[in-house]
Formats: structure tokens, sequence, C-alpha cells
């Protein structure tokens, strides 16, 4: 990791490089994949009393770049909230890697209407192993309800209802290109 520290306005003082380092490394123990870190330490001319003392850190890990600018009376206090505060960015930048998850689309069953009940808008898919899936009208995409019939072949994405399993979508089945439908000679 490359740490790279700097002043401006006024000397290093080892004890602000040493604090520097330290904080480093502590981080570093709990955040491996930081690549790069520059710390700026800055006195502030335009104050003459109060808060005079700025840090800046900024850390490079990979996919971001999480910045801390902090002022405070002393070097020592700034460099300790600064530190703090990009933590709590990295903690919270680690949260969001880790929450972020890809999900796929189930892939649809396939399955045979077995029966309809057009006057109350719902229906029967059979599905392989002799089970029955409902459906409701609501659920047909595609396709209309009122054209649909008896034995006709529909792919459905399935899940667990209130009196069993419901079909939360019912479409024809996708068709094969031709060159998939042909039988070799």
């Amino acid at each position: 990791m490359d740490l790279r520290i700097d002043c401006r306005n006024i000397a290093m003082a080892p004890r602000w490089k040493t604090s520097v380092e330290q904080y480093m490394e502590k981080l570093q123990k709990g955040f491996t994949d930081v690549t790069h870190a520059r710390v700026t330490l800055e006195k502030n001319l335009h104050h003459k009393k109060g808060r005079v003392a700025t840090v800046q850190v900024v850390l490079s890990v990979r996919g971001a770049t999480m910045t801390a600018n902090k002022t405070e009376k002393t070097f020592e206090e700034a460099i300790k909230a600064a530190f703090l505060a990009v933590g709590r960015e990295l903690k919270a930048h680690r949260g969001k890697q880790k929450s972020t998850e890809v999900r796929l689309p189930p892939a649809p069953l396939t399955g045979v209407i077995d029966s309809l009940n057009r006057a109350q808008g719902h229906g029967f898919i059979l599905i392989e192993g002799g089970d029955r899936v409902y459906f409701h009208q609501n659920a047909v995409h595609g396709v209309d309800f009122e054209t649909l019939e008896e034995g006709t072949r529909v792919s459905f994405n399935v899940e667990q209802g209130d009196k069993g399993l419901q079909a939360t979508t019912v479409n024809r089945p996708p068709r094969l290109p031709r060159s998939a439908t042909r039988t070799p000679e």
C-alpha cells in the first residue's frame, strides 16, 4: 500500500507522522484492499483562534475513493477525527458491496392448462408429476385469458400461496428456432 503524507503551511512534526502511520496501520488491519492513501496536514492561516488544524485523508480501494476532511484545534484531534470518519466511510462502502447481490429470475416451469373457470377468472395448470398449480387471469401475459383452452401448453413462474402453489406469471412457452426443431436426416 502506498502512503503519502504532506504538510502545508507548517513543518511536519515527528509525532504527527507517527500518529498517521499508526492510524493507517489500524485501518489496514480491517480493510486490506486499500491501495493508496494520501494524508495532508494543513495549518489554516486565516484563523488566529480556534480550529486551525485541518487533516484530509484520501483512500483508494478497488472501485472507490474515500475522503475525510476534518478541522480541529490540534493536529492530533484532527488526525483522529479524519481517520474515524474515513473508517466509517469504508465500513459503509463494504456494507454496500456485501448487500449487492445479483438475482436471476427463476427458470420458468412448463405445463398444460388442466382446467379453466372463465366466469371466476382463474384456472389450473397440470405440471409434471401430476401436481396442479392455480393461476389467476391477471397472471396471464402475452396472450388473452379468454383465448386460453384446456390442453394449451404454457410456461410459468410459481410461488407458494395461501392455499398452495400459484403461478405468478403465465406465458406461452418460448418458441424454438427452426433449426432446433428439425430432425437430423
